[in-house]
């Protein structure tokens, strides 16, 4: 008997099936828009797994007419890329071949530049997905040449909505009347992270152990490690959490971390607390940031439940650590004046390519010089006040005899 995934079975044919997606598929969205143009680009699509970000890159292939080709980069290899890009010879390239290169993180330097000839000339168009952060993971030769496109969590009422179509079809393959309620189906939805294929799995084990009607008790007995709470409860519980750091308490750190994990919140806790770190930790103990990604890199690499360890060693050491907002503050304030249309030519020597009248302060004592950097409409502005920690105060101390400062 073939063991047909439902979540295949049941892939949009269309833009307008898609679940979530809305700002990059929905009627104003930009890709649908550039692609109603006719513009077909390389693109790279990033977002947490099972959100659509295959499904897109099928129907832009289709839309499009070109040949289209997936690899998936875990188990592809080099002479697997040469053979896809050996077709642009032949007659199957002659209307293009639209290359889907599935978690594309996994493919080295080497495998990842042999793309960029054929994309330079539009023999190959890439569509690239991850589900890291493509910054870190991706080539910047590859980086330059596409378009970056953020695929987010599905919110459960858009899930439930492929989740009663799943349940429809369901009934009619098996001449079956079984049903489900709203809450049940946004139950599922919230069980499973956003995650619109995980979330038809568990709807289609909950479907086969049911009688006639789909119960919570069901789905709690399919997904009993995963806590259930809306969307308000989700960011009200991470705002919890930075504000029990800010406020450098660790034990109301440790219970809103405790509840975090216990709804499967890997990735927005990991997220929040590489934010935390640099907003609210910041230069008092720069060394927090890299503790806390290496903490959070670790967690991912577990998964749960091992996975809160690290988490809970990041979380603390944030709590305890000395606070400072400088950094945050010094970025508001630049922004602030940049957004009001100041700053806009930079000094001439420092521009590239000439750097006419440019001191460089390495030829000089301390490694410093006295010259103009800030643009001439904002010569003399303070966007950095250092805070009264150790770390930032030993700083200011050493600039101020270095510049002749008086403290």
């Amino acid at each position: 008997m073939k063991n047909e995934q439902l979540a295949d079975v049941l892939r949009p044919r269309n833009f307008d099936e898609m679940v979530g997606q809305e700002h990059l598929f929905g009627e104003k969205g930009v890709l649908r828009r550039m692609l109603a143009g006719g513009r077909v680009t390389n693109m790279i699509f990033y977002g947490p797994p099972g959100i659509g970000k295959t499904t897109a890159a099928e129907l832009i292939a289709h839309l499009s007419g070109m040949t289209f080709r997936r690899l998936n980069a875990t188990t592809a290899s080099l002479s697997d890329v040469k053979a896809v890009l050996a077709e642009t010879e032949n007659v199957f390239g002659m209307s293009g071949i639209l290359l889907y290169l599935d978690e594309i993180q996994y493919f080295n330097r080497k495998q990842q530049q042999s793309l960029l000839e054929y994309m330079e000339d539009g023999r190959i168009t890439l569509i690239a997905s991850t589900t890291e952060n493509p910054h870190f993971y991706i080539y910047p030769a590859i980086l330059s040449r596409a378009s970056l496109f953020e695929f987010k969590p599905v919110r459960p009422a858009e899930c439930a909505r492929a989740l009663r179509r799943a349940l429809q079809y369901l009934n009619e393959q098996h001449n079956t009347q079984k049903t489900a309620d709203d809450a049940l189906l946004q139950a599922v939805a919230k069980a499973t992270g956003g995650d619109v294929r995980r979330a038809i799995v568990l709807l289609e084990n909950v479907y086969f152990a049911a009688d006639e009607t789909l119960t919570d008790e069901l789905v709690g007995q399919y997904a009993p490690a995963v806590g259930h709470f809306d969307d308000d409860t989700h960011y009200d519980l991470l705002s919890c959490l930075q504000k029990s750091i800010r406020g450098s308490d660790p034990d109301a750190t440790a219970f809103y971390v405790a509840r975090l994990c216990d709804a499967g919140e890997l990735i927005s806790l990991c997220r929040r607390l590489q934010v935390i770190a640099s907003e609210d930790i910041g230069l008092a103990y720069p060394q927090a940031a890299m503790i806390t990604r290496a903490c959070c890199e670790s967690a991912k690499e577990l998964g749960f439940p091992e996975g809160r360890i690290p988490l809970i060693h990041a979380a603390l050491l944030l709590a305890t650590s000395p606070k400072s907002n400088s950094a945050y503050n010094a970025l508001a304030a630049a922004a602030e004046d940049f957004g009001a249309g100041k700053g806009r030519t930079v000094p001439l020597h420092l521009q590239s390519p000439l750097f006419k009248g440019y001191k460089y302060p390495h030829d000089y004592p301390n490694h410093y010089v006295e010259q103009q950097y800030l643009p001439d409409d904002l010569v003399g502005k303070k966007y950095y006040e250092p805070a009264p920690n150790k770390q930032e105060m030993a700083s200011a101390e050493y600039w101020a005899r270095v510049k002749g400062e008086k403290k």
